[in-house]
């Protein structure tokens, strides 16, 4: 029989964990969004992952998927109260991230461009 963990970042991993799923939590905070506006505002997914996560979390019950059954077809996503809950929680890190972004991305640069050096290197004539 295996303990109950003290901490429940396990489960709230579990729901809104990776890289995108928050940044789409976080979007929804205001109200509904369609799914384009989603995919203008979470810079870098594509429209496949976008799919996916959003239907992951439909599925645990953060977000509806409201489908307004018109045509041109018409759909939007909003969070439930649960999900209101978890962006709630999420906040305090967009806070923490703004407050740090200049130290961590300073931090970051450095190794971007070693890599870059490498990838050259590895690249160059024989």
């Amino acid at each position: 029989m295996n303990p109950v963990p003290e901490c429940g970042l396990d489960v709230s991993l579990s729901v809104m964990g990776g890289k995108w799923k928050p940044l789409i939590l976080y979007h929804l905070r205001s109200g509904p969004r369609r799914f384009g506006d989603l995919k203008r505002l979470v810079a870098g997914i594509s429209e496949k992952v976008l799919i996916q996560q959003l239907r992951d979390l439909v599925a645990t019950g953060v977000l509806v998927r409201r489908d307004y059954q018109q045509v041109p077809p018409k759909v939007d996503y909003l969070l439930t109260p649960f999900g209101m809950s978890l962006v709630e929680a999420l906040l305090p890190l967009c806070d923490w991230g703004s407050l740090h972004r200049a130290r961590i991305e300073a931090l970051e640069a450095p190794l971007e461009g070693h890599a870059s050096k490498k990838l050259q290197g590895m690249s160059g004539p024989r």
